[in-house]
C-alpha cells in the first residue's frame, strides 16, 4: 500500500473490532502510555530520589534530562530504524529494552548510575514511540484507522493523567523505585499483547537507503554538548565552558552541512523552506520549553511547601483533564479559521497562567494553586491540536510522518534545553530545592522566565503564521 506513512509491505489488515485488533491496540497502546507515565511520574519523584541518594540539583537535571536527551537525539532513528527492520520488531524491541533500562533504574544506588541507567531508558522510548502509532497506520483498514489512532491518543491523555498520582501514591506509600519498577509487569503485558498478533510492516524502499548515522550521531553531539553546558552553568572553568559551546556549535553547523548534502537525511532540511513550517517549530521549542520547566519546578516548589508527593502530582491534573476535554473543539476552530489565532492566543493565556503560579509560596494552599494552573492548562488546550494540524498542513503529505517525528524531537529539545538551563539562571545549586526560601525565590523566577518563553512563542506564531491557513 501507499500513504503518507510511506509504501509499507504487510501482510493483512485488520478489523478495530475483531479480537485480534482489539488485543494489538491495547499493546499498542499501553506500550506508549508506558513512555508517557513514565515522564510524568518522575517529576513527582524528584525530592524523594534526591533525599534518598543523596544527589545535587544538577544530579536531578539529569535524572530528567538523560531521559529527555536520548528521546530527543534518537527518536527520528528510531522511525528510521523501524521502517527498514520492521516496525514491529523494533516497537517490541524497544519495549524490552524499556523494560530492562527501568528495572535497572529502580535498583540504583548512586546519582550517577540512575543517570546513566535513565539515558538507557531513553533510547528503548525512542525505538517504541514511533513504532506505535506507525504500527497503527499500517496494521488497521482504511476504514478503521481514524478510530484505531483516536482510540490511541486517547488512552495516551490517560496515561499522562495518571502519571502524577500513581507516582505521587507510590513515593508516598512504597518508594521512588517502584516508579520505574512499575514498567516492568506493564512492558511484559505490552510484549504479550502485541507478539504474536500484531503484523509486520516495513518500508521496502528503505533497504536501498543509506542510513543517515552522521545526520544521528551530530544531533547527539550537539544536544549532549550544549546541555552539558547549560546544567554545569557556574562549575566549569572558563575553558570547559568555551570548549563545550565550541563542540556543540560546531556540531550543529556540522550536521546542516551533512543534512544538506545526504541524499536521504534524517532531517529534509527542505521542510524549513516553509516559513508556517519554521515558525510552528519555533513556537514549538519556546512553549514546551516552558512545559517542560513549569511541571518541574512547580512540583518541587510544592514538596519544598510539605506538600505530598501525591498532592504534588494532582496539582499538574488539570493540564491533562484539559487536553482530553477541549483539544478536538481547538482542532475544530482551527480547521475553520486557520491556526495563527489559537497559537497566538494559546501561548498567551499559559503565559498568564505562568504569572498566577507566582502565588505559590511556601504557606501555598489549593486556592493559590488551582487558577493558575487552570489558565496554563486552558492555553495549552487551545495551541496542541492546531500546532500538530499546522506542522502537517506545511509539509507535504509524502513527508508528513518527518514532519510529525521532527516537530516531536523539536518538543523534547525545548523541555531539555529549559530544564537544563533555568536552574542556572534563577540562582539554584546544589541541596537548594532542599531549602524553602531559596527554592521559593528560584521558583518565582523560573515562572517568569516561563512566562516570557510562552509570550515570545505567541509573537512567533503571530508573525510567522499566514493570516488563514494552512488549513
Amino acid at each position: 500500500m501507499t500513504g503518507d506513512a510511506g509504501s509499507v509491505e504487510v501482510g493483512e489488515h485488520l478489523d478495530r473490532a475483531s479480537m485480534r485488533g482489539r488485543m494489538v491496540l491495547a499493546g499498542l497502546t499501553l506500550g506508549t502510555g508506558v513512555a508517557i507515565l513514565d515522564g510524568s511520574v518522575v517529576n513527582v519523584a524528584l525530592r524523594s530520589i534526591g533525599t534518598d541518594l543523596d544527589a545535587s540539583l544538577a544530579q536531578l537535571q539529569w535524572v530528567v534530562n538523560g531521559y529527555l536527551l536520548a528521546l530527543a537525539a534518537l527518536v527520528l532513528v528510531g522511525g528510521g530504524i523501524g521502517d527498514r527492520l520492521g516496525r514491529k520488531r523494533v516497537y517490541l524491541t524497544g519495549v524490552g529494552w524499556f523494560a530492562a533500562a527501568s528495572a535497572l533504574c529502580a535498583l540504583a544506588q548512586r546519582p550517577a548510575q540512575l543517570v546513566g541507567l535513565r539515558v538507557l531508558q531513553g533510547v528503548g522510548a525512542a525505538l517504541l514511540t514511533p513504532g506505535a502509532l506507525a504500527v497503527i497506520r499500517t496494521s488497521f483498514r482504511p476504514e478503521d484507522r481514524a478510530a484505531a489512532i483516536g482510540t490511541w491518543a486517547g488512552f495516551s491523555g490517560v496515561a499522562a493523567a495518571l502519571g502524577p498520582l500513581v507516582g505521587g501514591w507510590l513515593v508516598d506509600h512504597a518508594s521512588w523505585r517502584w516508579v520505574f519498577g512499575l514498567n516492568v509487569p506493564l512492558c511484559a503485558a505490552v510484549v504479550a499483547l502485541t507478539l504474536r498478533t500484531a503484523p509486520e510492516s516495513r518500508d521496502p524502499d528503505a533497504a536501498g537507503r543509506r542510513f543517515d548515522v552522521p545526520g544521528a550521531v551530530l544531533t547527539a553531539v550537539s544536544l549532549g554538548s550544549l546541555t552539558y553546558v547549560l546544567t554545569a552553568a557556574g562549575t566549569l572553568p572558563p575553558w570547559g565552558t568555551a570548549a563545550g559551546w565550541v563542540l556543540a556549535v560546531g556540531a550543529a553547523v556540522a550536521f546542516v552541512v551533512v543534512e544538506r548534502r545526504s541524499a536521504h537525511p534524517l532531517v529534509p532540511l527542505s521542510l524549513f523552506g516553509s516559513r508556517v513550517f519554521s515558525a510552528a517549530n519555533a513556537m514549538t521549542l519556546l512553549v514546551y520549553g516552558a512545559l517542560g520547566s513549569v511541571t518541574v519546578f512547580v512540583v518541587l516548589e510544592f514538596q519544598v511547601a510539605g506538600w505530598s508527593a501525591l498532592s504534588a502530582g494532582l496539582s499538574s491534573l488539570p493540564i491533562t483533564v484539559a487536553l482530553m476535554l477541549l483539544s478536538s473543539r481547538s482542532a475544530r476552530l482551527a480547521e475553520r479559521a486557520g491556526p495563527r489565532l489559537p497559537m497566538t492566543v494559546g501561548p498567551l493565556v499559559c503565559a498568564a497562567g505562568a504569572l498566577l503560579l507566582l502565588r505559590v509560596g511556601t504557606d501555598a494552599g489549593w486556592a493559590d494553586v488551582l487558577p493558575g494552573m487552570v489558565v496554563f492548562a486552558l492555553g495549552l488546550a487551545t495551541l496542541v491540536s492546531p500546532l500538530t494540524a499546522a506542522v502537517l498542513a506545511a509539509s507535504p503529505d509524502s513527508r508528513a510522518g518527518v514532519a510529525s517525528g521532527v516537530n516531536n524531537a523539536v518538543a523534547r529539545a525545548g523541555s531539555l534545553l529549559a530544564v537544563a538551563a533555568l536552574p542556572g539562571l534563577v540562582g539554584l545549586a546544589g541541596t537548594d530545592y532542599l531549602d524553602p526560601d531559596a527554592m521559593t525565590a528560584g521558583y518565582r523566577a523560573a515562572m517568569l522566565w516561563c512566562a516570557g518563553l510562552l509570550a515570545a512563542g505567541g509573537i512567533v506564531s503571530w508573525f510567522g503564521l499566514s493570516r488563514g491557513g494552512p488549513r
